[in-house]
């Protein structure tokens, strides 16, 4: 990179200019003992990114911005101590106003976020990137209370669309009710450490009911735990019976095509293991029925 400017003692001191490997100003301002000491930096684009002072050749205390690939500002403010430590306001990519937020250590400690219309979501403060004091509120402008991380709420996302109504505590979910982006009811339960634990789920592929049944000590290794039923096309039953840790344990197997049970019994890794079997072929045609087990078909 090119510099232009005063040096002392082989070093760079007093004014100088800095540009980057396009030949484009990258920096103007003062130096101290080598490093920036304060002045204006800007991006490849030639765009002002920051304009203040440093500490150890570091952003300090000064004005920034950024910009997305659209050349959309997507943050603005003032670095306090550092970046790590800042007040700003972020925006999307089409340059709505996101959140007012102040930053300690890189964490917000406090501040508004709003939903796309512009109305504020929440207003308060935050422990450990979690809502913690404050108000928020819905899209008709009600207000839910949070105290010390605790209280009844409901939360919309930024496009207004319900997403969960129950309880906090200490900043996470406790227990209430989940919904996904079309407001469809996909968890009612309780939570622990602020995850899905135990309780009522559904899943839906596209606008089809794919599964609903029972979770059980958490999402690990899948969310079906206890009694389940799948679906297809959200009509016709695929399966009924027992899951463990997201497989099949037992139960009863529907045709695909919806002729007809085709297995009742044990699995064992997702595959009939014990158990009775009518399986269909092509033309409604029975190609196997009897028993299988420990795996393997036995004709009756």
């Amino acid at each position: 990179m090119k510099f232009e400017g005063e040096y002392l003692n082989g070093e760079k001191n007093g004014k100088g200019i800095q540009y980057n490997i396009y030949h484009k100003l990258k920096f103007e301002g003062e130096y101290l003992n080598g490093e920036k000491w304060k002045g204006k930096e800007y991006d490849y684009k030639g765009r002002l990114v920051f304009e203040g002072e440093y500490l150890d050749g570091h952003k300090w205390k000064g004005k920034m911005k950024e910009y997305n690939y659209k050349d959309k500002i997507v943050c603005e403010g003032e670095y306090l101590k550092g970046e790590e430590n800042r007040k700003v306001k972020e925006y999307d990519d089409y340059g709505t106003l996101k959140f007012e937020s102040e930053y300690s250590n890189n964490k917000k400690i406090n501040g508004k976020e709003y939903y796309n219309n512009g109305k504020i979501r929440f207003e308060g403060e935050y422990k450990n990137e979690k809502m913690w004091n404050g108000q928020i509120y819905d899209v008709n402008g009600k207000v839910y209370k949070i105290k010390n991380g605790c209280g009844k709420v409901k939360e919309y996302n930024r496009y207004g669309e319900l997403k969960f109504e129950g309880e906090y505590l200490n900043g996470k979910k406790w227990k209430g009710k989940e919904y996904d982006y079309k407001e469809r009811l996909v968890f009612e339960g309780e939570y622990f450490d602020g995850k899905k634990w135990k309780g009522k789920i559904a899943k839906y592929s596209s606008d089809d009911l794919e599964f609903e049944g029972e979770l059980k000590n958490g999402e690990k290794n899948g969310e079906k735990n206890g009694f389940g039923k799948e679906y297809k096309y959200g009509i016709n039953l695929l399966f009924e019976g027992e899951y463990i840790n997201g497989k099949r344990s037992k139960g009863k197997k529907y045709d695909y095509d919806n002729r007809g049970l085709e297995f009742e019994g044990e699995y064992l890794n997702e595959k009939m293991w014990n158990g009775k079997a009518k399986i269909y072929g092509y033309e409604n045609k029975i190609v196997f029925s009897g028993e299988i087990i420990n795996g393997k078909k036995i004709r009756k």
